[in-house]
């Protein structure tokens, strides 16, 4: 069967201008003033083209080619490099930046439509530029003058592509063990030395200049992520000299192969200081929040080019008659099969809302005109993107494992071609801090240390719609019930951990997947409303996405149950024994 990608262009339109509103948003911002729904929709036309067009069939030519290290060098797939050349080329790095640095000035929530799509279509490929916003926030953040003429409208553009260089071998989620040294120089710049790995596009053959911002400590530094720095090493020298940073081989993974994933060494590499010393991860948080909320909008991609392969291959594939559909024997009349595609469909569609209204939250944080609202954005966003992170890419790994059930024994082998989608959403549980981090993060940070406050905003918001408006009764019924359950479990961790500090450690997985299905709750409710409201415009379309949000609350939300239980009975009994002869198992396997 033959596969191609089609942008889901009528359900961001839906997303955007029916149900978030957004051009009505944005029209109040002064710096968005002249965004109207029209220019929205040209935009994203534009972009799908040139995701279904372009980037989507490199995809099965990245997985299979993969990337070659020779000698220090980094060849990507054939045709990578062209239609880099063209995504340049058509402005769309320069998408969501400041005009001032050659931007074009566009709200980030169409960036975070651009980059879903771009995911969708080869995420691979994707993950060259993935990084570009992230460097061009954090620099304009934090960027001293020079380092900002030197180098924000060459990443703006992209003609200059950057990296995130956290990881070292002994130092993963822990960066308080990283050892890459930063000595400082009479003229004011760095000397760093140390290896990284897991670098996403750390070399490769796209741009002739790749900016690395790396985590590295001073001579004299405190001990810990306390005492780290971030600095900006070029790969080439403001003079065309090349630096002192080589590639010393790519890993072979089990997806992504189209991605470069590098070792690098910095041997006395002249790097600059980006921010303050010893306030590396200050300024590397803003780069990382960023690649987060891009990572949430790659599950969704990924996931919906799956579910689009699956669909399609279910209105084909004939095996067996279906009950009920006399003479009917496609698989998509089965009821295993529709129930495996619209579990897919409302994931997906639930996690588009949610990834939007991020992205017009990062836009309100941004430009609003007034500073204390600026702020509660700001907060709304810091306090949904872990699960934005962790939720929607457990979403989309389960989404493209759905997807590959539905082909059944075809899915298993590569030339159908759905294999791919499952090992390359894996990556996105891991890389950006891994899920479970997400979740510590989340309760830890967001929803307990300032005493629930970000927490019962959330939800505040969530009782707003559920009180403000008729239709989906019973579906308002169960999102309130899980809305007070969450405030309700907030209080008792609380109190539990006062006893057992460890306790919030164990249920904080389920506290953001439970959080995450509220969100996702949330969204499907505000669809589903809107959907009834103009089911006289287009009885079908309409009809269709009332459906999908009352299958959400039956078959998906379901989850919601379960996740309580968990933590009600943790709660209530305490938690369950665990096991403390693990270490004398392992010594036992090990001997």
């Amino acid at each position: 069967m033959t596969m191609h990608y089609t942008p889901p262009l009528r359900d961001f339109a839906f997303v955007l201008d029916e149900v978030l509103q957004a051009p009505q948003v944005l029209r109040a911002l002064p710096a968005h003033a002249e965004i109207d729904g029209e220019l929205m929709r040209q935009v994203l036309e534009e972009a799908g083209r040139f995701a279904a067009h372009v980037v989507a069939p490199l995809n099965a030519i990245g997985d299979r080619e993969g990337c070659r290290f020779e000698r220090g060098m980094v060849s990507t797939p054939p045709g990578f490099a062209q239609a880099y050349a063209q995504f340049c080329e058509a402005g769309w790095p320069a998408l969501a930046c400041a005009p001032e640095h050659g931007g074009q000035g566009l709200p980030h929530v169409l960036d975070c439509a651009l980059y879903e799509m771009l995911s969708a279509a080869n995420h691979g490929w994707t993950m060259y530029p993935g990084l570009l916003h992230g460097a061009y926030a954090c620099l304009a953040a934090h960027g001293s003058p020079e380092l900002q003429a030197r180098y924000l409208e060459k990443i703006a553009s992209g003609q200059w592509l950057a990296t995130m260089c956290l990881t070292e071998a002994q130092a993963g989620s822990d960066l308080g063990q990283l050892r890459t040294r930063a000595l400082p120089q009479a003229d004011g710049s760095y000397r760093l030395t140390g290896d990284k790995l897991f670098i996403s596009g750390g070399e490769h053959d796209l741009t002739d200049n790749i900016v690395h911002l790396v985590l590295a400590r001073l001579p004299d530094a405190l001990p810990g992520s306390k005492g780290l720095s971030l600095l900006l090493a070029p790969r080439v020298l403001p003079d065309g000299s090349r630096n002192g940073v080589q590639c010393t081989g790519i890993e072979h993974k089990m997806g992504i192969h189209g991605s470069a994933t590098c070792s690098l060494h910095f041997e006395n590499a002249q790097a600059w200081m980006v921010g303050e010393p010893g306030r590396g991860l200050a300024a590397m948080f803003v780069m990382m929040n960023a690649a987060r909320l891009h990572v949430g909008a790659q599950g969704v991609g990924l996931a919906e080019a799956a579910w689009q392969r699956a669909t399609a291959y279910a209105q084909e594939r004939r095996q067996s008659r279906a009950p009920g559909a006399a003479g009917t024997d496609i698989i998509l009349r089965h009821p295993a099969i529709q129930k495996l595609l619209m579990e897919q469909r409302c994931r997906i569609e639930g996690a588009r809302l949610l990834t939007c209204w991020a992205g017009l939250l990062l836009d309100l944080a941004e430009h609003d005109s007034d500073a204390t609202l600026r702020r509660r954005h700001h907060e709304r966003l810091e306090f949904i993107t872990p699960v934005i992170k962790a939720f929607l890419t457990d979403q989309g790994f389960q989404c493209a494992s759905r997807a590959l059930q539905v082909f059944g024994g075809h899915g298993y082998v590569v030339e159908t071609g759905i294999e791919q989608f499952m090992r390359d959403a894996r990556i996105t549980m891991i890389y950006e801090g891994t899920n479970e981090i997400q979740a510590i993060d989340f309760l830890m940070r967001k929803v307990l240390a300032d005493d629930g406050r970000r927490l019962h905003d959330f939800l505040a918001l969530v009782e707003a719609d559920i009180d403000g408006a008729a239709g989906l009764v019973e579906q308002g019924r169960l999102l309130k019930d899980a809305v007070d359950n969450l405030s309700r479990f907030a209080i008792g961790i609380t109190d539990a951990a006062r006893e057992k500090p460890a306790f919030p450690y164990y249920v904080a997985d389920e506290i953001l997947r439970l959080t995450g299905h509220v969100a996702l709750g949330w969204m499907w409710l505000r669809a589903g409303r809107r959907a009834l409201s103009a089911l006289d415009w287009d009885p079908v379309w309409y009809g269709s996405k009332r459906d999908a949000a009352c299958y959400h609350f039956a078959f998906v939300f379901a989850e919601v149950q379960q996740l309580s239980s968990v933590i009600e009975g943790c709660l209530t009994t305490g938690l369950p024994p665990l096991p403390t002869d693990l270490d004398h198992h392992a010594a036992q396997e090990a001997g």
